[in-house]
């Protein structure tokens, strides 16, 4: 699996359906010590993982992880992803999203943040920081 872009453009997130594309992703973020993020369908839904410990020495800042958290949390109140969504502070996870161009952003989004650029993040959920 070709390294990941950091951070990586929505569409060259890996499409992680099924155990075995799973495994692989993750197991190309581990070897890479780079955050995973991937997007996985789950019947007509799409949820967006992302995991920080696949990059052992990568630090989430305080700030960062808080932008992430109203960003998520404002997904949830929106009802955008379901309430049960993972909100970190290392694994993340956006169950229930409506399609696979939308997780793709968001995943993108995500994973630029974890590397601390979150203007990306500002654009794909306007509004959380309000």
């Amino acid at each position: 699996m070709q390294p990941l872009p950091t951070p990586c453009p929505a569409d060259l997130i890996p499409e992680a359906t099924g155990l075995d594309a799973f495994t692989a992703a993750y197991k190309a973020a581990k070897q890479q010590r780079a955050v995973f993020v991937a997007v996985e369908r789950q019947g007509d839904r799409w949820t967006v993982k992302a995991d920080a410990l696949t990059a052992p020495e990568h630090v989430i800042a305080t700030a960062v992880y808080d932008a992430i958290r109203t960003a998520l949390i404002h997904l949830i109140r929106s009802r955008e992803i379901r309430p049960d969504s993972s909100c970190g502070p290392i694994y993340f996870v956006l169950h229930d999203v409506e399609s696979e161009g939308r997780a793709r952003e968001l995943a993108s989004s995500l994973h630029a943040a974890l590397y601390g650029d979150l203007d990306s993040l500002a654009q794909a959920v306007p509004g959380a920081s309000s």
